[in-house]
């Protein structure tokens, strides 16, 4: 089972999220737990502010120290060994594998921020780690915590209907998906690849394999750099390879000038 804790001046935002699709399933069946601490009840004085001008001057405010060191120590009392995730854009890319290594834990405590930040003290004190979900700034860590959330809880065991799934997504293996289709077999005059018809698996498995890897190439070149090529694979991309080549060579076929230092 996995515990999720979230730190957040908005508490409702991640209640209503936990309330539907696959979180509420997990909740339902017992795979996860999830609290939210409203980090406002942890401050003092009659209007429960969290926020202050920031030192040395700027725009914008800095959440307070005193009341978010107050609902991270709430938070440890319940959760001793929960690492302290603090969602901010100079953290960590979140990627399938840090996914992976965040489900492995019992239990994950997120921090919310808002406004331009958290006082930096508490993140010396406390964080364990800082996590970004791209290379953007939004308004708050609630829809970043929710993104996190939703790819750990997928990769648990029980969270989905098939627990084939999560193995079979974009990423799991430095691959992007194959195409999808369903019902009906003709749509706008496009039908549906022959194969996935067949009925034959094996067939259908090598269509699904080709073409992510086809995908792959043409959208994420990169993961494929950063990954072993399987034999399979390899036989493909030489196959690809001699096709490109055979079209580009064809009589009347015009050529290209290389771009710039690809001479």
């Amino acid at each position: 089972m996995m515990r999720f804790v979230v730190l957040t001046i908005f508490p409702e935002l991640v209640q209503a999220f936990w309330e539907n699709g696959i979180m509420r399933r997990a909740l339902d069946n017992g795979t996860i737990t999830a609290r939210a601490i409203n980090i406002r009840e942890h401050a003092s004085g009659r209007h429960r502010v969290t926020d202050d001008r920031p030192y040395g001057g700027g725009c914008g405010m800095v959440m307070k120290p005193e009341p978010l060191d107050a609902a991270i120590r709430d938070a440890r009392q319940r959760e001793p060994d929960a690492p302290v995730i603090l969602m901010a854009p100079q953290g960590q890319p979140l990627s399938q594998s840090l996914a992976a290594d965040l489900a492995e834990k019992q239990a994950l405590i997120f921090i919310c921020g808002r406004y331009e930040g958290v006082d930096e003290r508490v993140v010396g004190k406390w964080v364990d780690l800082e996590v970004s979900i791209g290379d953007y700034v939004l308004t708050g860590g609630e829809l970043p915590a929710m993104v996190v959330m939703d790819a750990v809880t997928r990769l648990i065991p029980g969270a989905l209907g098939n627990e084939d799934s999560a193995k079979q997504d974009s990423f799991s293996h430095q691959r992007l998906d194959h195409g999808h289709y369903t019902r009906p077999p003709e749509f706008e005059g496009e039908t549906v690849p022959e194969v996935l018809l067949s009925g034959h698996h094996d067939k259908i498995a090598r269509w699904r394999r080709a073409d992510a890897l086809m995908r792959t190439l043409v959208r994420r070149p990169d993961l494929l750099d950063a990954s072993s090529l399987e034999r399979e694979e390899i036989r493909l991309l030489e196959k690809w390879r001699l096709e490109i080549e055979r079209l580009i060579s064809r009589p009347g076929s015009r050529g290209f000038d290389p771009p710039p230092g690809d001479g």
